[in-house]
């Protein structure tokens, strides 16, 4: 099947790309939060979550108590970064967050996840950059290869099943597969 013809035929032109406005921090602070990520976050180096814990809240994220982080993580901007108690962050995850993404408690990030604040607008010939917030409510969990995309809110206990691509909100205690995600069925906790 061809795809409808377009009214009108535009291009894309790259050369025109301008993103001046998006400044994340002064860029002393971006190198070195590069070199630290690269080093001790992003790797598979045997080093403590306490030890983690400590070099995000001393780059300016806010972070609860009980956090575990597995080796391979990557953070873009630890600074735009608040995360809750008891949060499980799994080998892999890459959270790229260009603008706030905010982790409540309790909340499960498997291996491999991302949570990707960022994207570009196809529609603009200057492919313009779009930042959106992410928030995991209390007791989401994000599935292993799974990607929560720009804006969306889980609410609490949402479920993006393993490899799903959540592009719109996640009503609470609903399972959600597929890509793009979609309800599959409600969520159970036992007592």
């Amino acid at each position: 099947m061809m795809p409808p013809t377009p009214v009108q035929q535009g291009r894309t032109d790259l050369s025109a790309y301008n993103n001046q406005w998006f400044n994340p921090g002064p860029r002393w602070k971006i190198l070195l939060w590069h070199f630290t990520n690269a080093w001790l976050f992003n790797s598979y180096a045997p080093l403590p979550a306490s030890l983690k814990v400590s070099l995000l809240r001393l780059f300016g994220a806010k972070v609860g108590q009980g956090v575990l982080i597995k080796p391979a993580v990557n953070i873009k901007y630890p600074w735009l970064l608040t995360i809750g108690d008891h949060v499980w962050i799994g080998e892999q995850v890459w959270i790229d967050n260009l603008t706030q993404v905010t982790i409540e408690n309790n909340v499960c990030l498997s291996q491999g996840a991302m949570l990707l604040t960022g994207n570009h607008d196809y529609q603009r010939p200057t492919f313009d950059l779009r930042v959106l917030p992410i928030v995991l409510e209390t007791g989401a969990w994000v599935g292993a290869r799974a990607t929560v995309c720009p804006g969306v809110r889980m609410h609490s206990h949402a479920v993006l099943a393993v490899g799903s691509v959540a592009t719109r909100d996640l009503a609470p205690y609903t399972i959600y597969q597929g890509n793009p995600a979609v309800a599959v069925r409600q969520r159970t906790i036992s007592a």
